[in-house]
């Protein structure tokens, strides 16, 4: 190609990036001469600073510089480091015509004379960046806040780990959750706040593996703080990627639950006592009912053996099995006593009882009791307070738990009794029961009991001997004395590490007090020609108690219910006493008693029960005689009753 034609091309390339420039509006591209002044000036300029090309080629360049940075020789030292090393390159605040300012991305590169080198000018490209900017201002503003408000967090670990799991971040919750400070756990793999079991089975490795796979990961568990104690934590791991889904780590939160795990767990096992109560309940209402009925057949059956024995003549051949009959019937009430004793309704007499005297005076009973080859320790301190129960009972009770205590131990061991000033705790409660106690302890060396038998030991008939070998009515006695005494009785048992009763007694107050008659009325036969009053709902025991009560010598008017005995009494104002039963329908023994005072208050009313089922109200003087009774003891209450007409 001749010069002609190389010319002609290289204008034609001029030309094309003129245009090409000229067609540039994103960018502000222009020329300066050496000196910095304006030789051409482009659309995308003219839009940036608001120039025209005739206002603005020429200028220098500087105007388009803030007074600051003028004033600081910021356009000279660029141009000077465009010359010296081919480039200069900055962000910073420029300005345009109408005085606003922008932020520009500027590059000034140095023109050069392509034969001699010489510095002809400069290329000047700016680039607005205020958008950009105040973008990334408002997202540094946003992680900022952010950064502040994690480490601002105390009630939540909040921090990041790194896609092997090490920690890359902690905030202040974290510190306070798990005890280790930023400088002590950035850079360890976060499965140390694992225990080992979970170490052991990979679970740090399986909630990252989930988390990667399906984005997050959610879990309760125990964890482990730096002192090496164990919290309850609610974990969540969140995986984060990148916009070409690349896994950059993971955003880890941990929530202290374990407060709110132990709340749960004591409502849980407070809604479990009280269902036990409540099935207790339900078989403690079962077990009186049950032993009401038997009480009245028994009533029926020991009067009439009575009567039986004392009409016939003595007989080789009938009196013992008569005997017999009697016996087995009076087995048959002791029985009826203890099944009413965990229904909570046996006839106590309460008083104050020195727990240290009453145990050193049955010790040798118990011993006699149990045999040779156990040992009985006692352990009762000099300051034991007396406690409010019914004597008794709890000698019978103590007999029970050594019987059961024995049965523990076939090749022999210890049976230690002890008491101390206690209060009764609730299992899974942190507070103490209201009252004051002592607890008494009957613990042996025994073969013990596993969880099954432990949560069942109290229920009436259920027993870990053998058939025949027990009733299962032992420890549902004591459980009775313990609530009908006020107070709370606990099992504690191991599969060969014994068994320990403990039996919560209410500190007496030094008053005797008594939920009925106690004691046995004096015996003594009342006189001969009352017309008494016998009034029962029960055919049976209406007939037996009429039958003694005739046999003793009275007049007898029966009435099968409070009606009845109203009627009659309307027709025999010159009875002497009424005998009636309490549990009755419509009208029970004590309403009948208070509608025959309202008329006839001087008429003795003797009350007859088989169980303590009288109101707390109930009138204290209250006259009564307990189911099953013998003949001489219905004679007894008889004469009691009517002192007046005595012999």
């Amino acid at each position: 190609m001749d010069g002609a034609g190389r010319l002609e091309t290289a204008q034609a390339a001029q030309d094309s990036h003129r245009l090409l420039i000229e067609a540039i509006t994103d960018y502000a591209i222009y020329m300066l001469d050496p000196n910095g002044l304006i030789v051409s000036w482009n659309p995308g300029a003219q839009r940036f600073k608001g120039y025209t090309a005739r206002e603005i080629v020429g200028q220098h360049f500087s105007r388009f510089y803030t007074d600051e940075d003028r004033a600081a020789g910021m356009p000279a030292s660029a141009l000077r480091i465009a010359r010296e090393e081919g480039r200069f390159e900055s962000e910073g605040w420029r300005v345009r015509k109408d005085g606003t300012r922008f932020w520009a991305q500027v590059v000034i590169d140095p023109i050069r004379s392509l034969t001699s080198g010489a510095l002809i000018g400069y290329a000047k490209v700016t680039r607005d960046l205020t958008e950009r900017r105040a973008a990334e201002q408002a997202l540094r503003q946003s992680e900022e806040q952010f950064r502040l408000l994690v480490q601002g967090v105390t009630d939540y670990a909040i921090y990041m780990l790194d896609p092997e799991g090490r920690v890359s971040s902690w905030n202040a919750g974290a510190e306070r959750i798990k005890g280790y400070r930023p400088d002590e756990i950035i850079g360890q793999h976060f499965s140390r706040f694992y225990t080992p079991e979970d170490q052991a089975a990979a679970l740090p490795q399986l909630g990252l593996a989930t988390a990667t796979r399906e984005g997050r990961w959610e879990r309760e568990g125990q964890r482990v703080r730096k002192d090496g104690t164990r919290f309850w934590a609610h974990v969540i791991i969140d995986a984060i990627h990148d916009e070409r889904g690349r896994l950059l780590g993971f955003a880890k939160i941990t929530r202290d639950v374990t407060e709110r795990r132990e709340a749960q767990q004591a409502l849980e096992e407070a809604r479990e006592r009280l269902l036990q109560s409540q099935k207790m309940d339900a078989i403690g209402q079962f077990t009186g009912g049950v032993a009401h009925d038997f009480n009245n057949l028994l009533m029926a059956i020991l009067g009439s053996l009575e009567l039986v024995k004392k009409r016939l003549p003595a007989d080789i051949r009938i009196t013992p099995l008569v005997d017999n009959a009697i016996e087995g019937a009076q087995r048959g009430a002791v029985l009826t006593q203890r099944m009413l004793a965990f229904a909570r309704k046996q006839e106590l007499k309460l008083e104050a009882v020195d727990l240290a005297t009453l145990v050193g005076d049955i010790r040798g009973f118990l011993q006699r009791s149990i045999g040779p080859s156990i040992r009985i320790d006692v352990d009762f301190p000099a300051d034991l307070p007396p406690v409010r129960t019914d004597a008794n009972q709890l000698e019978t009770a103590l007999l029970n738990l050594a019987v059961n205590a024995r049965d523990a131990m076939p090749d022999g061991g210890v049976i230690t009794i002890s008491a101390r000033r206690e209060p009764f705790v609730p299992a899974g409660s942190i507070a103490a029961s209201a009252g004051d106690f002592v607890r008494l302890v009957v613990a042996d060396t025994g073969e013990g009991m596993d969880d099954t038998q432990l949560a069942r030991a109290t229920e009436p008939f259920f027993t870990t001997k053998g058939v025949g070998k027990g009733t299962g009515l032992g420890l549902s006695m004591v459980h009775g004395l313990a609530g009908q005494s006020g107070g709370h009785l606990a099992l504690a048992s191991r599969p060969g590490e014994g068994t320990a009763i403990s039996l919560w007694l209410p500190v007496a107050d030094g008053r005797a007090e008594q939920d009925g008659e106690g004691g046995k009325p004096p015996a003594g036969r009342g006189r001969r020609g009352l017309r008494i009053l016998a009034v029962d709902d029960d055919s049976l025991v209406l007939v037996n108690t009429a039958a003694l009560l005739d046999d003793l010598g009275h007049q007898v008017i029966s009435a099968a219910s409070g009606r009845e005995a109203l009627d009659a009494l309307r027709h025999h104002p010159d009875l002497d006493l009424v005998i009636t039963d309490y549990a009755m329908p419509q009208i029970n023994g004590l309403q009948l008693r208070d509608a025959i005072h309202a008329t006839r208050p001087e008429l003795p009313v003797l009350v007859a029960t088989g169980y303590a089922e009288f109101p707390a109200d109930a009138d204290t003087s209250l006259r009564r005689i307990a189911k099953p009774f013998t003949q001489d003891e219905l004679a007894a209450a008889v004469a009691e009753s009517c002192p007046a007409l005595k012999r």
